[in-house]
């Protein structure tokens, strides 16, 4: 199903700021952005693009033009993918480009329908406004971070279980894939927002700075996060795939004593199984009892060794 473009508009009359929001960008979208603005036409191709596009700040006299990715879960199995975020700001404009990104459709729909909201985050310009949304974007990566720990927190308590026999290795390298996809979505990521701080003045006044230093150490706290999620992602595999190799070595143990209990038991009933004539105890009245006393006592004095070798 191939969702509409919508444009719609947010306008603040007092700061005399406008948010445009585009959401899935086509050619009617475009023509809007080359009318009204005066962007360049790379940029709009960069919106265009298939592909995620790698983050990254074009700065212009007029404006800048700012390209992110965002981590989110998709999918049936709920997977974190990236999802791209264009936004153009200029002095009294901030223009949002994405495809069905859910933060930004919930905000916007916030602001729209609550006063409140709206002075909260445009009632200060666009350079705050553009705060505010990238803090939330990256405010939103602490629950994902939840889920991650959470999701490896079971995943042990399985792993540990005393009469463990799952093998939960493809849970596992689901947890590690999440990781290191969200891994890839952040890297990237720390030097971008580290270089608003030095942008255009006219549109990030110094003192936002602090606030973007606030979002870089969010994204720092993450970027430990993840750092530490995937070493106990990778401890617990090796833990799982011991546990696993234990208990198959357990198992091959068992029936390699098995084996070799009935190998001289297999030998008798096959030296008694020939078909010829003189076999010791053959003729005898007694050879059945005789002949399965000696099987059952060799399998007793074999097990009675390997129980005191404590191969048992």
């Amino acid at each position: 199903m191939i969702n509409k473009p919508v444009i719609e508009k947010i306008k603040n009359k007092e700061k005399n700021f406008t948010w445009v929001s585009i959401n899935n960008l086509d050619e009617k979208a475009a023509l809007y952005l080359k009318k009204n603005y005066k962007f360049h036409h790379l940029d709009i191709e960069d919106c265009f693009s298939k592909e995620v596009q790698r983050p990254k700040i074009d700065e212009y006299d007029e404006y800048l033009f700012i390209i992110l990715n965002v981590p989110v879960k998709q999918g049936k199995r709920k997977l974190i993918n990236s999802l791209e975020l264009n936004i153009f700001i200029g002095q009294n404009f901030v223009i949002t480009v994405h495809k069905d990104l859910p933060l930004l459709k919930d905000l916007f729909a916030k602001c729209k329908k609550n006063k409140k909201t709206k002075e909260e985050y445009m009632g200060l310009g666009s350079g705050y406004f553009l705060y505010m949304i990238i803090d939330d974007l990256f405010e939103d990566g602490f629950p994902l971070l939840d889920d991650l720990y959470k999701q490896l927190n079971e995943l042990e308590i399985d792993v540990f279980e005393v009469d463990y026999s799952r093998d939960r290795l493809k849970d596992i390298l689901l947890l590690k894939k999440d990781i290191i996809n969200f891994r890839r979505i952040i890297m990237p990521q720390r030097a971008i927002i580290a270089q608003l701080e030095h942008k255009n003045k006219k549109f990030l006044p110094e003192k936002l700075d602090v606030y973007f230093d606030d979002i870089v150490d969010k994204i720092e706290k993450i970027w430990n996060n993840l750092e530490n999620l995937q070493e106990l992602a990778v401890s617990l595999q090796e833990t799982n795939e011991s546990i696993i190799s234990h208990n198959t070595n357990n198992v091959i143990k068992i029936l390699t004593i098995f084996s070799v209990i009935m190998l001289p038991l297999t030998f008798i009933t096959g030296f008694y199984g020939m078909n010829i004539n003189n076999l010791p105890l053959a003729q005898h009245p007694l050879s059945l009892p005789v002949i399965t006393g000696i099987l059952v006592a060799i399998a007793v004095i074999m097990v009675s060794y390997f129980r005191y070798r404590r191969w048992l």
